[in-house]
Parts: structure tokens; C-alpha cells; sequence
């Protein structure tokens, strides 16, 4: 099995308003369509290690790997486009445009990415609406949907453009326990049939021990 994403020796301080040492020497990696949540209490580190995997944060030291391509020390630019063409993300809020559509809002990262017509963007978001049974409400305006269908276009959005890796930040942080039933099954699917590695932070036990293998953090460091 090939691997999706490595890290090597990374560590990370914050230094306001004193240094803190945040991620010490944290290795490891995930192979491609595995579903691995990453739990620890609030303060182990999990949250900001996802951050630096997502390489929105490049303050750090060590080595991060994704898809065999080293994505440490790439500039802003080529990390940004590295980002909309590799990594799908989802949040614990949907981020969503509340005045644009359900379908528009999935539109959005495939128009920036620019390598498809309109037309053709438009049809693979219906699609990928359809994947997640909410191509009912494509031309509803995100702000009428629940919390709960809110956060399944944020999942459609996520997959607009094929990304390898979903990198997902307490996505049923807001859900109530059958919503949070649904997330896990959608990205259950995503990795056993799709192919597509679920790396996601979360708080939730239950939602974590259905996963492939979970890795646990404690103070900085991946529990063993």
C-alpha cells in the first residue's frame, strides 16, 4: 500500500506571549484510502498539527510529504495551488457563502482552479451533490439548509476537485449524533471505495473508533 502522507521529526513552537514547545518530534505517515482521525484533549496539539499537514502553517521544523511530493519549503504560491489541486478541507463551521446556491458554492474551488469549463465544473458539482444525496437542494441558498446539509456541500465542495487527501477539522464539532452518523459514513465511503485519505481531528470517541486506526496525541507528542 502506498503512502499518502509523511511526517518526519516535525516540531513547532509558539512564541507569544512566552516560547512553547506545541509538536515535539511527531513522525508518521498514512497510506493512501486509509480514514484516520487523530483525538487528544483540547491542547495536545492535534489542531495545529493538522494545520501544519494542511501546509497552512509553514512555521516549523521537520519534513512533510504528500501524494511523493516534499512540501516543505515550497513558496506561498506553489503551496496554495499545491493545496486547491491535492487537499480537499472541511471545518467545524461550513464556511459557506449564504448568499450563492448550495451548487455554487461547490462551483467555487473548481472555477479558481480554472482547468475546466463552467459548463463542465457545474455537471461534476451536481455529481458530486448527487454522492452525498443533496443534489435536491443544489439551487437553494446555502443560508436555508440545515447544519447538518450545510456541512454535506461542505463535503461536496471538498471533493470538487478530485483532492488525494480530505483534511477535516472537527467536522461534526456542531452536529447532533445523527448528522455526526452521516459525516462518518460519507467519509467512510470516500476512503473504501473512492480511494480518497480521510485525515480528520476530532473530540468525538465514537465517531474516531470506526475509523481505520486512529492516532492519539498527548501533550505535543503521538501517544504509542
Amino acid at each position: 500500500m502506498s503512502i499518502a502522507l509523511q511526517a518526519e521529526k516535525l516540531n513547532k513552537h509558539f512564541h507569544e506571549p512566552e516560547d512553547f514547545h506545541v509538536l515535539q518530534d511527531i513522525s508518521f505517515w498514512v497510506n493512501k484510502g486509509e480514514f484516520v482521525p487523530i483525538i487528544g484533549k483540547s491542547g495536545s496539539g492535534k489542531s495545529t498539527l493538522l494545520y501544519l499537514l494542511s501546509t497552512l502553517d509553514t512555521d516549523y521544523t521537520g519534513s512533510i510529504t504528500i501524494n511523493d511530493v516534499l512540501v516543505t519549503g515550497k513558496s506561498q504560491n506553489d503551496l496554495a495551488k499545491f493545496r486547491n489541486e491535492n487537499i480537499g478541507f472541511v471545518f467545524q463551521f461550513h464556511f459557506l457563502l449564504p448568499e450563492f446556491s448550495a451548487l455554487e458554492n461547490v462551483m467555487l474551488p473548481a472555477l479558481k482552479l480554472g482547468k475546466f469549463s463552467r459548463e463542465e465544473i457545474e455537471a461534476n458539482a451536481m455529481d458530486k451533490l448527487k454522492q452525498l444525496d443533496m443534489d435536491g437542494f443544489a439551487h437553494k441558498l446555502s443560508s436555508k439548509l440545515s447544519g447538518g446539509q450545510q456541512q454535506r456541500v461542505a463535503i461536496a465542495r471538498s471533493l470538487i476537485n478530485n483532492p488525494a487527501i480530505i483534511m477535516a477539522d472537527e467536522p461534526t464539532g456542531n452536529l447532533d449524533s445523527i448528522n455526526t452518523g452521516i459525516v462518518f459514513d460519507i467519509f467512510h465511503e470516500l476512503s473504501q471505495h473512492n480511494g480518497i485519505t480521510i485525515l480528520t481531528v476530532t473530540h468525538d470517541l465514537d465517531f474516531a473508533k470506526g475509523a481505520d486506526r486512529v492516532i492519539e496525541m498527548v501533550d505535543g507528542k503521538i501517544k504509542v
